[in-house]
Protein backbone atom coordinates (compact mmCIF):
# COMPACT_ATOMS: atom_id res chain seq x y z
CA UNK A 1 0.00 0.00 0.00
CA UNK A 2 2.75 2.94 -1.26
CA UNK A 3 2.39 4.80 -4.10
CA UNK A 4 5.27 8.17 -4.78
CA UNK A 5 4.08 11.07 -2.19
CA UNK A 6 1.85 9.13 -0.33
CA UNK A 7 2.22 7.11 3.12
CA UNK A 8 3.33 3.30 3.94
CA UNK A 9 1.56 2.08 6.42
CA UNK A 10 3.62 -1.01 6.74
CA UNK A 11 6.64 1.42 7.65
CA UNK A 12 6.90 0.52 11.98
CA UNK A 13 10.27 2.11 12.33
CA UNK A 14 8.53 5.09 11.72
CA UNK A 15 5.54 4.14 13.15
CA UNK A 16 6.91 3.22 16.40
CA UNK A 17 9.97 5.32 16.80
CA UNK A 18 8.79 7.40 19.83
CA UNK A 19 8.53 4.13 22.07
CA UNK A 20 11.04 2.16 23.66
CA UNK A 21 10.99 -1.08 23.86
CA UNK A 22 9.37 -1.61 27.44
CA UNK A 23 6.64 0.53 25.84
CA UNK A 24 6.46 -2.03 22.59
CA UNK A 25 6.23 -5.15 25.18
CA UNK A 26 3.74 -3.33 27.30
CA UNK A 27 1.77 -3.20 24.09
CA UNK A 28 2.39 -6.29 22.98
CA UNK A 29 0.97 -7.78 26.29
CA UNK A 30 -1.83 -5.67 26.20
CA UNK A 31 -2.73 -6.90 22.37
CA UNK A 32 -2.27 -9.92 23.19
CA UNK A 33 -5.06 -9.87 26.12
CA UNK A 34 -7.37 -7.94 24.31
CA UNK A 35 -7.49 -10.20 21.84
CA UNK A 36 -9.29 -12.78 23.87
CA UNK A 37 -12.74 -11.46 24.45
CA UNK A 38 -13.79 -13.81 27.07
CA UNK A 39 -11.08 -12.79 29.22
CA UNK A 40 -11.89 -9.39 28.92
CA UNK A 41 -15.28 -9.59 29.43
CA UNK A 42 -14.09 -11.53 32.86
CA UNK A 43 -11.96 -8.75 33.38
CA UNK A 44 -14.16 -5.88 32.95
CA UNK A 45 -16.83 -7.73 35.46
CA UNK A 46 -13.72 -7.64 38.31
CA UNK A 47 -12.89 -4.23 37.33
CA UNK A 48 -16.62 -2.75 37.93
CA UNK A 49 -16.61 -4.79 40.70
CA UNK A 50 -13.52 -3.60 42.40
CA UNK A 51 -14.85 -0.12 41.49
CA UNK A 52 -18.01 -0.19 43.07
CA UNK A 53 -16.08 -1.63 46.36
CA UNK A 54 -13.66 1.17 46.51
CA UNK A 55 -10.92 -1.40 46.10
CA UNK A 56 -7.54 0.39 44.92
CA UNK A 57 -6.59 -0.66 41.58
CA UNK A 58 -4.47 2.10 40.51
CA UNK A 59 -1.17 0.13 41.08
CA UNK A 60 -2.63 -2.33 38.42
CA UNK A 61 -3.79 -0.02 36.20
CA UNK A 62 -1.54 3.26 35.64
CA UNK A 63 1.21 1.61 34.44
CA UNK A 64 -0.33 -0.91 31.97
CA UNK A 65 -3.82 0.15 30.74
CA UNK A 66 -4.15 3.96 31.66
CA UNK A 67 0.03 4.26 30.60
CA UNK A 68 -0.71 2.58 26.83
CA UNK A 69 -4.35 4.71 26.10
CA UNK A 70 -4.64 7.92 28.42
CA UNK A 71 -2.25 10.90 28.77
CA UNK A 72 -2.27 11.35 32.68
CA UNK A 73 -5.14 12.32 35.47
CA UNK A 74 -4.86 15.99 35.03
CA UNK A 75 -4.26 18.25 31.72
CA UNK A 76 -0.73 19.16 33.37
CA UNK A 77 0.21 15.23 33.85
CA UNK A 78 -0.62 15.02 30.21
CA UNK A 79 1.85 17.35 29.26
CA UNK A 80 4.47 15.43 28.35
CA UNK A 81 2.22 13.13 26.16
CA UNK A 82 1.09 16.64 24.22
CA UNK A 83 5.09 17.24 23.71
CA UNK A 84 6.17 14.12 22.76
CA UNK A 85 3.57 14.05 20.07
CA UNK A 86 3.92 17.19 18.87
CA UNK A 87 8.17 16.61 18.41
CA UNK A 88 6.53 13.86 16.13
CA UNK A 89 4.36 16.39 14.07
CA UNK A 90 1.60 14.72 15.73
CA UNK A 91 -1.35 17.24 17.56
CA UNK A 92 -3.45 16.37 20.65
CA UNK A 93 -7.38 16.01 20.97
CA UNK A 94 -7.21 16.36 25.36
CA UNK A 95 -10.62 14.37 25.77
CA UNK A 96 -11.41 14.23 29.20
CA UNK A 97 -12.30 10.48 30.02
CA UNK A 98 -14.95 10.71 33.12
CA UNK A 99 -18.30 9.34 32.58
CA UNK A 100 -21.51 7.74 34.24
CA UNK A 101 -22.33 11.58 35.80
CA UNK A 102 -25.61 11.36 37.34
CA UNK A 103 -25.79 14.88 39.42
CA UNK A 104 -26.39 18.38 37.95
CA UNK A 105 -23.13 19.33 40.47
CA UNK A 106 -21.66 16.45 38.29
CA UNK A 107 -22.46 17.50 35.00
CA UNK A 108 -21.72 20.97 36.33
CA UNK A 109 -17.80 19.90 37.07
CA UNK A 110 -17.71 17.61 33.62
CA UNK A 111 -18.35 21.06 31.76
CA UNK A 112 -15.61 22.74 34.24
CA UNK A 113 -12.86 20.42 32.70
CA UNK A 114 -13.54 20.45 28.97
CA UNK A 115 -13.42 24.41 29.04
CA UNK A 116 -10.19 23.92 30.95
CA UNK A 117 -9.03 21.91 28.17
CA UNK A 118 -10.59 24.49 25.51
CA UNK A 119 -8.17 27.17 27.67
CA UNK A 120 -5.00 24.69 27.74
CA UNK A 121 -5.72 24.65 23.86
CA UNK A 122 -5.79 28.13 23.08
CA UNK A 123 -3.14 29.35 21.41
CA UNK A 124 -1.11 26.72 21.42
CA UNK A 125 -0.30 24.89 18.48
CA UNK A 126 0.04 21.65 20.10
CA UNK A 127 -3.44 20.76 19.86
CA UNK A 128 -6.02 20.31 17.04
CA UNK A 129 -9.42 20.49 18.56
CA UNK A 130 -11.35 20.15 21.79
CA UNK A 131 -14.00 17.35 22.49
CA UNK A 132 -16.81 16.77 24.37
CA UNK A 133 -19.50 13.75 24.74
CA UNK A 134 -23.03 15.19 25.45
CA UNK A 135 -24.01 12.27 27.96
CA UNK A 136 -21.26 14.05 30.16
CA UNK A 137 -22.96 17.14 30.00
CA UNK A 138 -26.13 15.52 30.44
CA UNK A 139 -28.48 13.07 32.74
CA UNK A 140 -28.30 10.37 30.10
CA UNK A 141 -32.89 10.07 30.40
CA UNK A 142 -32.99 13.03 29.29
CA UNK A 143 -31.12 12.53 26.20
CA UNK A 144 -33.11 9.48 25.39
CA UNK A 145 -36.37 11.72 25.55
CA UNK A 146 -38.24 13.60 22.64
CA UNK A 147 -37.64 16.91 24.10
CA UNK A 148 -41.63 17.13 23.35
CA UNK A 149 -42.14 15.02 25.75
CA UNK A 150 -40.45 17.51 28.54
CA UNK A 151 -41.94 18.17 31.87
CA UNK A 152 -41.40 21.58 33.23
CA UNK A 153 -38.66 20.00 35.47
CA UNK A 154 -36.79 18.40 32.38
CA UNK A 155 -37.08 21.17 30.18
CA UNK A 156 -35.30 23.33 32.99
CA UNK A 157 -32.60 20.38 32.89
CA UNK A 158 -32.18 20.49 29.19
CA UNK A 159 -32.21 24.26 29.37
CA UNK A 160 -28.75 23.94 31.37
CA UNK A 161 -28.02 21.03 28.72
CA UNK A 162 -27.98 23.67 26.09
CA UNK A 163 -26.10 26.22 28.27
CA UNK A 164 -23.24 23.82 28.84
CA UNK A 165 -22.56 23.12 25.61
CA UNK A 166 -23.27 26.11 24.12
CA UNK A 167 -20.40 27.83 26.61
CA UNK A 168 -17.97 25.47 25.02
CA UNK A 169 -18.82 26.07 21.81
CA UNK A 170 -18.66 29.74 22.53
CA UNK A 171 -15.43 29.47 24.08
CA UNK A 172 -13.56 27.58 21.76
CA UNK A 173 -15.00 30.46 19.17
CA UNK A 174 -13.33 33.05 21.22
CA UNK A 175 -10.17 30.64 21.56
CA UNK A 176 -9.85 30.44 18.10
CA UNK A 177 -10.12 26.61 18.18
CA UNK A 178 -12.46 23.72 17.14
CA UNK A 179 -14.30 21.52 18.99
CA UNK A 180 -15.76 17.71 18.29
CA UNK A 181 -18.84 16.63 19.34
CA UNK A 182 -18.64 13.27 19.92
CA UNK A 183 -21.79 10.86 18.25
CA UNK A 184 -23.45 8.23 20.72
CA UNK A 185 -25.83 5.27 20.67
CA UNK A 186 -28.85 5.81 18.35
CA UNK A 187 -30.96 6.01 20.78
CA UNK A 188 -29.81 9.74 22.05
CA UNK A 189 -28.65 10.56 18.86
CA UNK A 190 -31.10 12.68 17.73
CA UNK A 191 -31.35 15.32 20.56
CA UNK A 192 -27.56 15.59 19.90
CA UNK A 193 -27.77 15.88 16.40
CA UNK A 194 -30.36 18.53 17.31
CA UNK A 195 -28.04 20.66 19.38
CA UNK A 196 -25.24 20.21 17.34
CA UNK A 197 -26.86 21.39 14.06
CA UNK A 198 -27.99 24.64 16.23
CA UNK A 199 -24.05 25.18 17.09
CA UNK A 200 -23.15 25.05 13.59
CA UNK A 201 -25.97 26.83 12.45
CA UNK A 202 -24.61 30.04 14.71
CA UNK A 203 -20.72 29.33 14.84
CA UNK A 204 -19.85 27.91 11.89
CA UNK A 205 -20.52 31.11 9.28
CA UNK A 206 -16.53 31.57 8.15
CA UNK A 207 -15.67 28.22 8.48
CA UNK A 208 -15.77 25.30 11.01
CA UNK A 209 -15.55 25.86 14.41
CA UNK A 210 -18.38 23.20 16.04
CA UNK A 211 -17.85 19.58 14.28
CA UNK A 212 -20.86 17.50 14.53
CA UNK A 213 -20.26 13.16 14.29
CA UNK A 214 -21.28 10.76 12.01
CA UNK A 215 -21.18 6.78 12.36
CA UNK A 216 -21.49 5.23 9.34
CA UNK A 217 -21.84 1.90 10.92
CA UNK A 218 -25.90 3.09 10.96
CA UNK A 219 -27.36 2.11 7.56
CA UNK A 220 -29.18 6.05 7.84
CA UNK A 221 -25.83 8.23 8.10
CA UNK A 222 -24.92 8.75 4.74
CA UNK A 223 -27.84 10.38 4.11
CA UNK A 224 -28.48 11.97 6.68
CA UNK A 225 -24.41 13.74 6.01
CA UNK A 226 -26.40 14.37 2.33
CA UNK A 227 -29.49 16.65 4.39
CA UNK A 228 -27.20 17.82 6.18
CA UNK A 229 -25.38 19.48 3.36
CA UNK A 230 -29.25 20.35 2.22
CA UNK A 231 -29.27 22.02 5.22
CA UNK A 232 -25.81 23.78 5.22
CA UNK A 233 -26.64 25.10 1.76
CA UNK A 234 -29.74 26.40 2.69
CA UNK A 235 -28.71 27.87 5.65
CA UNK A 236 -25.19 29.45 5.29
CA UNK A 237 -23.20 27.39 7.52
CA UNK A 238 -20.05 24.94 7.32
CA UNK A 239 -20.83 21.75 8.30
CA UNK A 240 -17.82 20.30 10.51
CA UNK A 241 -17.95 16.98 10.69
CA UNK A 242 -15.74 13.57 12.30
CA UNK A 243 -16.40 10.66 10.16
CA UNK A 244 -15.97 7.80 12.35
CA UNK A 245 -17.06 3.91 11.61
CA UNK A 246 -18.67 3.70 15.01
CA UNK A 247 -18.50 2.31 18.72
CA UNK A 248 -21.43 0.67 19.71
CA UNK A 249 -22.25 -1.92 17.54
CA UNK A 250 -22.75 -4.51 20.09
CA UNK A 251 -25.36 -2.94 22.41
CA UNK A 252 -26.92 -1.27 19.19
CA UNK A 253 -27.90 -4.53 18.14
CA UNK A 254 -28.40 -6.33 21.63
CA UNK A 255 -30.94 -3.55 22.44
CA UNK A 256 -32.84 -3.90 19.09
CA UNK A 257 -32.95 -7.36 19.61
CA UNK A 258 -34.65 -7.14 22.89
CA UNK A 259 -36.99 -4.59 22.33
CA UNK A 260 -38.11 -6.23 18.79
CA UNK A 261 -36.82 -3.46 16.62
CA UNK A 262 -35.22 -3.35 13.41
CA UNK A 263 -31.33 -2.60 14.42
CA UNK A 264 -29.86 0.55 13.14
CA UNK A 265 -26.52 -0.86 12.21
CA UNK A 266 -25.58 -1.77 8.94
CA UNK A 267 -25.85 -5.98 8.12
CA UNK A 268 -22.16 -6.47 7.47
CA UNK A 269 -18.58 -4.69 7.27
CA UNK A 270 -18.64 -4.21 4.00
CA UNK A 271 -21.44 -2.19 3.77
CA UNK A 272 -19.87 -0.15 6.82
CA UNK A 273 -16.71 0.29 4.48
CA UNK A 274 -18.39 1.08 1.18
CA UNK A 275 -20.99 3.91 3.38
CA UNK A 276 -17.67 5.51 5.07
CA UNK A 277 -15.84 5.69 1.61
CA UNK A 278 -18.93 7.03 -0.15
CA UNK A 279 -19.13 9.99 2.96
CA UNK A 280 -15.42 11.05 2.21
CA UNK A 281 -15.98 11.43 -1.21
CA UNK A 282 -18.98 13.20 -1.07
CA UNK A 283 -17.28 15.60 1.71
CA UNK A 284 -14.31 15.97 -0.89
CA UNK A 285 -16.59 16.89 -3.38
CA UNK A 286 -18.36 19.57 -1.68
CA UNK A 287 -15.35 21.61 -0.13
CA UNK A 288 -16.96 24.41 -0.10
CA UNK A 289 -18.72 23.45 2.82
CA UNK A 290 -17.07 20.78 4.36
CA UNK A 291 -14.52 20.32 7.14
CA UNK A 292 -13.64 17.15 7.67
CA UNK A 293 -11.73 15.38 10.51
CA UNK A 294 -11.36 11.26 9.30
CA UNK A 295 -11.36 9.80 12.68
CA UNK A 296 -10.32 6.04 11.59
CA UNK A 297 -8.19 3.10 12.19
CA UNK A 298 -9.13 1.77 8.80
CA UNK A 299 -5.67 1.65 6.59
CA UNK A 300 -7.31 1.43 3.63
CA UNK A 301 -9.87 4.16 3.80
CA UNK A 302 -7.13 6.59 5.21
CA UNK A 303 -4.90 5.47 2.27
CA UNK A 304 -7.87 6.15 -0.11
CA UNK A 305 -8.53 9.41 1.29
CA UNK A 306 -4.77 10.68 1.26
CA UNK A 307 -4.91 9.34 -2.66
CA UNK A 308 -7.83 11.20 -3.36
CA UNK A 309 -6.45 14.32 -2.08
CA UNK A 310 -3.37 13.68 -4.55
CA UNK A 311 -5.85 13.12 -7.11
CA UNK A 312 -7.95 16.39 -6.38
CA UNK A 313 -4.71 18.59 -6.18
CA UNK A 314 -5.48 19.24 -2.71
CA UNK A 315 -1.96 20.06 -0.39
CA UNK A 316 -1.45 17.14 2.21
CA UNK A 317 -1.69 20.77 4.48
CA UNK A 318 -4.88 21.67 4.00
CA UNK A 319 -6.96 22.94 6.64
CA UNK A 320 -10.13 21.33 5.35
CA UNK A 321 -8.72 17.88 6.01
CA UNK A 322 -7.63 16.04 9.24
CA UNK A 323 -6.95 12.85 10.90
CA UNK A 324 -7.52 10.99 14.38
CA UNK A 325 -6.76 8.10 15.93
CA UNK A 326 -6.58 6.91 19.72
CA UNK A 327 -3.68 7.14 21.87
CA UNK A 328 -1.86 3.67 21.77
CA UNK A 329 -3.55 2.62 19.22
CA UNK A 330 -3.22 2.27 14.64
CA UNK A 331 0.70 4.59 15.09
CA UNK A 332 1.22 3.01 12.17
CA UNK A 333 -1.26 5.05 10.46
CA UNK A 334 -0.80 7.78 12.41
CA UNK A 335 2.77 8.70 12.61
CA UNK A 336 3.43 8.12 9.08
CA UNK A 337 0.30 10.67 8.12
CA UNK A 338 3.05 13.12 10.84
CA UNK A 339 5.98 12.39 7.99
CA UNK A 340 3.75 12.86 5.29
CA UNK A 341 2.50 16.20 6.84
CA UNK A 342 -0.91 15.92 6.88
CA UNK A 343 -2.90 17.40 9.47
CA UNK A 344 -3.28 14.58 12.35
CA UNK A 345 -4.22 14.39 15.86
CA UNK A 346 -4.17 11.51 18.53
CA UNK A 347 -7.02 11.38 21.11
CA UNK A 348 -5.26 11.80 24.37
CA UNK A 349 -7.73 11.04 27.28
CA UNK A 350 -7.00 12.29 30.50
CA UNK A 351 -8.64 12.15 33.70
CA UNK A 352 -8.51 10.44 37.72
CA UNK A 353 -8.03 6.44 36.93
CA UNK A 354 -11.37 5.78 39.04
CA UNK A 355 -13.08 8.02 37.00
CA UNK A 356 -11.42 6.79 33.32
CA UNK A 357 -11.93 3.01 34.07
CA UNK A 358 -15.47 3.16 32.67
CA UNK A 359 -14.12 4.94 29.35
CA UNK A 360 -10.80 2.35 29.62
CA UNK A 361 -13.66 -0.70 29.77
CA UNK A 362 -16.15 0.80 26.80
CA UNK A 363 -12.52 0.68 24.87
CA UNK A 364 -11.54 -2.62 25.78
CA UNK A 365 -14.69 -4.38 24.93
CA UNK A 366 -14.69 -2.08 21.43
CA UNK A 367 -11.27 -3.55 20.75
CA UNK A 368 -12.50 -7.32 21.13
CA UNK A 369 -15.96 -6.37 18.86
CA UNK A 370 -13.77 -4.73 15.71
CA UNK A 371 -12.85 -7.16 13.60
CA UNK A 372 -8.65 -8.38 12.72
CA UNK A 373 -8.08 -4.55 15.40
CA UNK A 374 -6.12 -6.36 18.12
CA UNK A 375 -4.51 -8.73 15.41
CA UNK A 376 -3.00 -5.72 13.34
CA UNK A 377 -2.10 -4.05 16.37
CA UNK A 378 -0.12 -7.39 17.47
CA UNK A 379 1.50 -8.51 14.23
CA UNK A 380 3.05 -4.64 14.03
CA UNK A 381 4.57 -4.42 17.38
CA UNK A 382 5.96 -7.67 16.63
CA UNK A 383 7.21 -6.97 12.87
CA UNK A 384 9.25 -3.92 14.89
CA UNK A 385 10.35 -5.91 17.73
CA UNK A 386 11.50 -8.45 15.16
CA UNK A 387 13.30 -5.69 12.99
CA UNK A 388 15.32 -3.96 16.30
CA UNK A 389 16.02 -7.02 17.39
CA UNK A 390 18.33 -7.82 13.95
CA UNK A 391 19.91 -4.86 14.89
CA UNK A 392 21.39 -5.88 17.84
Amino acid sequence: MTRKGLPNFDNTELAFRHLSDSDLRRGKMLFSLLSRPGLVAVGSVFARIALALRIPIGWVIRPTVYAQFCGGETIEESDSTIEMLYKNGVKTILDYSAEGATTEEELDSTCSEILAAVSAASDDPRHAFSVFKPSGLSLYGLLAKSPDDFTLQEEESWGKVVRRIRTICSSTADAGGRVLIDAEESWIQDNIDEIANAMMNDYNRENAIVFTTIQLYRHDRLEYLHQLHKKAVEGGFKVGVKLVRGAYMEKERERAEKLGYHSPIQPDKASTDRDYDAAIEFCLDNLDVFEICAGTHNSDSTFMLCEQMQKRGITNDDHRISFSQLLGMSDQITFNLAAHGYNIAKYVPYGPIREAMPYLIRRAKENTSVAGQTTRELSLIKQETERRSSLK
